[in-house]
């Protein structure tokens, strides 16, 4: 039986190596960080797709100092074993979002925490992975975030940017932004059930976007 993600225990840290991305589009102004906008910051989910997330399955929202966005999900859980379908040990997930952005400011995506939670068998493996990219533009190499097995707890991974390797979102334009994940799991070796789940059944679990701004 599937346990629930809400549950004691220490969280499995595993910080990854920076993201590579592609082409930066270059914001006009002095380049320099500044804070966020004072105006609230809207986002809209303009569109779901994948075998992870089903329509109605994610959500997105603005944190209220508008330093972040999260992505959350409810039915987002690969797994492999006996008389499990190979076809449920990759599951993916593209939301298409816009961020609606003050005039005279432009944001980069500058780190990503990604939270889910994991039981799988000594002998399997698992693994998630992610990029994202403006419409438009170049597609980001997905980062890739193996699990030690065996796992039986929360996870969390992260991917942090460097400011010269962020990707900013054309001053004055309007273009969505495309996130794109995945999860994995092979039984390989191992004779029991495995999974990995970026879901949440009472949105504890999501997956956090931190923003770097600056003006255009």
């Amino acid at each position: 039986m599937r346990k629930m993600l809400v549950r004691g225990g220490a969280v499995l840290a595993l910080l990854a190596a920076s993201l590579v991305s592609g082409p930066a589009a270059q914001a006009s102004g002095s380049g320099i960080l500044t804070d966020p906008p004072n105006q609230q910051i809207t986002i809209d989910l303009v569109a779901m797709a994948g075998s992870g997330c089903r329509p109605g399955t994610a959500d997105v929202a603005i944190s209220p100092d508008n330093k972040a966005f999260t992505a959350i999900y409810s039915e987002y859980l690969a797994q492999a074993g006996p008389g499990i379908s190979t076809t449920e040990g990759r599951k993916n997930c593209q939301l298409n979002v816009l961020v609606h952005v003050p005039q005279g400011f432009t944001y980069a995506i500058a780190k990503v925490d990604y939270r889910g939670y994991g039981s799988t068998m000594a002998g399997s493996s698992s693994q998630q992975r992610a990029n994202y990219y403006f419409q438009g533009m170049s597609q980001g190499v997905y980062t890739t975030h193996p699990f030690p097995a065996p796992l039986d707890d929360n996870w969390m991974v992260s991917d942090e940017v460097a400011v010269a390797a962020m990707v900013w979102h054309p001053c004055g334009e309007m273009r969505n932004l495309n996130i794109n994940t995945e999860l994995r799991v092979s039984k390989g070796s191992s004779t029991g059930t495995s999974f990995v789940t970026m879901d949440s059944t009472d949105g504890s679990i999501e997956t956090t976007y931190h923003f770097a701004w600056k003006r255009c």
